[in-house]
């Protein structure tokens, strides 16, 4: 693992993120990973995930955003979040496949910079978060039919976040190049009522799945 420091543009001063690059033995492609709004880049659903993406041929890199690095739990301004992810895949570009990937807000981060032209061949949204629970009517998919590359939905049925699931349905159904796959019976977090499992066991067993989904939709 190779830990370093990468320094984000921000209106008031650069800021200092942590980022973890892993490589997987012949590896196909790279995938950076954004932690939730509530987390960080060590959260041990991640951990688990980035793992088992390696075991698949993915090598990753976990990275924090500024208010996480600097110990808040908050988010800050979604701009710092989209200069984030500009910065991070700036430093991996050199990669001949490379995958943005995000646990809930992260991911929607990642697709406000895709629609804003950043460069990736494809996206994966572990939870896409597209409205608080219980506020369907707000909807936060305004942006996603700007975004040209393919668009991989992972979500769980129980997931608060995505309720109805028509509604998540219908506007996948208009994107380009966009699928969806639902985890039964899970939530935000892909946990599975009546079923205790270990945060990094949850996150590694949704890899084959990506990196299959991933294979199917790469040129």
């Amino acid at each position: 693992m190779t830990t370093r420091q990468l320094m984000v543009p921000l209106p008031k001063g650069d800021a200092a993120i942590t980022i973890d690059v892993e490589r997987a033995s012949d590896a196909w492609a790279m995938m950076p990973i954004a932690h939730g709004a509530g987390a960080g880049m060590n959260h041990a659903f991640l951990v688990g995930f980035a793992e088992g993406m390696r075991a698949q041929g993915v090598s990753t890199a976990r990275f924090n955003f500024p208010y996480s690095e600097a110990g808040r739990r908050m988010p800050g301004p979604a701009a710092h979040a989209i200069a984030t992810w500009r910065t991070v895949v700036a430093e991996l570009a050199a990669q001949p496949v490379l995958w943005a990937c995000g646990k809930s807000y992260g991911g929607r981060m990642a697709s406000m910079a895709a629609a804003d032209d950043m460069s990736v061949a494809g996206l994966v949204y572990l939870g896409y978060p597209l409205h608080q629970p219980g506020k369907p009517e707000a909807p936060r998919a305004e942006h996603l039919p700007a975004i040209v590359v393919p668009q991989l939905f992972i979500e769980g049925t129980k997931d608060a976040f995505v309720d109805p699931h028509e509604q998540l349905e219908d506007i996948v159904a208009s994107l380009p190049a966009a699928t969806i796959s639902w985890i039964e019976g899970g939530g935000h977090s892909f946990e599975v009522a009546g079923k205790k499992r270990p945060a990094d066991e949850i996150g590694a067993d949704l890899a084959p799945l990506v990196a299959t989904l991933m294979r199917d939709h790469s040129v």
